[in-house]
């Protein structure tokens, strides 16, 4: 797992050579290591191997007794899983296998949770499988994944006699909403009325566990961030743009092919967007061909290894004559800089999102910012697990969502918008709309995944 500026280096060269039509191929195995910014797939699985044995040993004993869950069962078929599934498997497992029902049991500080899987395999030695005989008391082959199963779990729970069980049912969180409607009622018709009578939601259990991070996945983010960096400052520059020449979609399918040439995915299409002096959204169309003196705007992300980044940034495309971005521009840009400060100042645990959106917007308003916050964890999702501080068109707070509290070992996305008048422009507003990803340390304190933008990427 290699990423240094050499290799981004190599990564901006062969992302203008692209762009000019040149194409290179590895000539030998060596030489693909050049396309490969986080390494071979079996070192990327190795590495999410010890994550997830962290998560399960370090994060879930701690998270169930904080969520007072003494047995968590989380039931699931295949391909229609339960959003928290990526949290609980290995980088192998796509998919549940046919029915997996996983059960967590937590027998104390001593002894800690037991880890069990009724279907679906071991995910590398870190669970304890459980199989059904091979003929049941009829004589009759059992269905591993049919009624047996369910009767698999009955027996697990009469040999340990759960005073409450877990279940992942929420009309908050969607990511705690993952048992369905059928597996629900196949479960409790198996179980019966003693068993069922014990059943309760999971609460913020799931959420939490999603939502927690490792420190070796934040060195992994770092290096995430810093590619999508790279991208876009190649994006936002003369290697891709030809001033009017280039369309917006024309950068847009660039960034696309970008990550599909590295082998990498994203989990939105990338978007491009252009502010220009004294033209007004409609006036530019869907689609318009970038100009001089264009305000660019991207939003753009990375998935790889299940982590997801987002990232907001600014760009400008120099006139004729001109040397440097317009003073009024980079007052916009400071502006959305400052609230960025303000929101990283009060992000921290122990709040809601929805309390640290109202601190938020009182200091922006004291401030005399124009501005909204609408940021959200991300992770495991793009738009992730955990507490929202704020949507677009919800600045008086999010019930629910906004409710939960902030944990630390956690990531947000930083994003907000500053609109500010600009004197170049006659006045004009310009909307300075970032997004940046940070990262809750377990000690509490918030820093950036990788560095904040604070100057415009510039087009010559």
């Amino acid at each position: 797992m290699r990423t240094s500026s050499f290799l981004l280096a190599s990564l901006l060269l062969s992302s203008a050579c692209a762009t000019s039509g040149a194409r290179t191929a590895p000539s030998s195995p060596e030489g693909s290591e050049s396309v490969r910014p986080f390494g071979t797939m079996r070192s990327q699985a190795e590495r999410q191997q010890a994550w997830l044995k962290e998560r399960l040993e370090v994060a879930l004993p701690r998270l169930m007794r904080q969520h007072g869950v003494e047995m968590w069962v989380v039931p699931m078929r295949e391909y229609n899983e339960d959003p928290v599934f990526k949290a609980l498997v290995s980088a192998t497992a796509y998919s549940a296998r046919r029915r997996t029902i996983f059960v967590f049991h937590d027998m104390g500080p001593d002894k800690g949770v037991v880890r069990l899987t009724l279907g679906g395999g071991s995910q590398g030695g870190l669970y304890e499988q459980r199989r059904p005989a091979a003929k049941g008391g009829s004589g009759r082959p059992i269905e591993p994944w049919g009624p047996d199963q369910w009767q698999m779990l009955k027996q697990v729970l009469e040999e340990r006699q759960p005073k409450s069980i877990a279940i992942n049912v929420s009309r908050t969180f969607a990511f705690a909403d993952g048992l369905t409607h059928g597996e629900y009622e196949g479960m409790t018709e198996a179980l019966g009325p003693q068993w069922a009578a014990r059943l309760k939601p999971s609460g913020g259990l799931p959420v939490d566990l999603m939502a927690w991070r490792t420190e070796d996945e934040g060195r992994f983010f770092a290096d995430e961030n810093k590619l999508a960096w790279n991208i876009i400052e190649t994006a936002f520059s003369n290697a891709v743009i030809t001033p009017g020449v280039t369309r917006v979609s024309d950068v847009e399918w660039w960034m696309r092919q970008r990550l599909a040439d590295l082998g990498l995915d994203t989990w939105f299409p990338p978007s491009v967007e252009v502010q220009r002096q004294g033209a007004t959204e409609e006036q530019l169309g869907e689609d318009p061909i970038i100009q001089r003196g264009d305000v660019l705007h991207c939003d753009f992300g990375i998935t790889a290894l299940r982590l997801n980044t987002d990232t907001q940034h600014m760009g400008y495309v120099l006139r004729e004559g001109e040397t440097d971005v317009p003073a009024g521009l980079k007052q916009a840009l400071a502006a959305s800089n400052r609230l960025q400060d303000l929101l990283v100042e009060e992000l921290r645990p122990g709040r809601t999102g929805n309390e640290v959106l109202r601190i938020v917007l009182g200091r922006m308003q004291q401030e005399g910012i124009n501005g909204s916050v609408y940021s959200h964890p991300v992770g495991l999702n793009g738009h992730g697990a955990g507490s929202i501080v704020g949507l677009w068109d919800r600045q008086e707070g999010v019930p629910g969502n906004g409710d939960h509290t902030i944990i630390p070992s956690m990531w947000y996305s930083v994003e907000l918008q500053a609109t500010s008048p600009v004197a170049e422009w006659g006045g004009q507003p310009v909307r300075s709309a970032q997004e940046e990803d940070v990262i809750i340390g377990a000690d509490g304190r918030v820093r950036w995944a990788y560095q904040r933008q604070s100057t415009f990427h510039l087009v010559r």
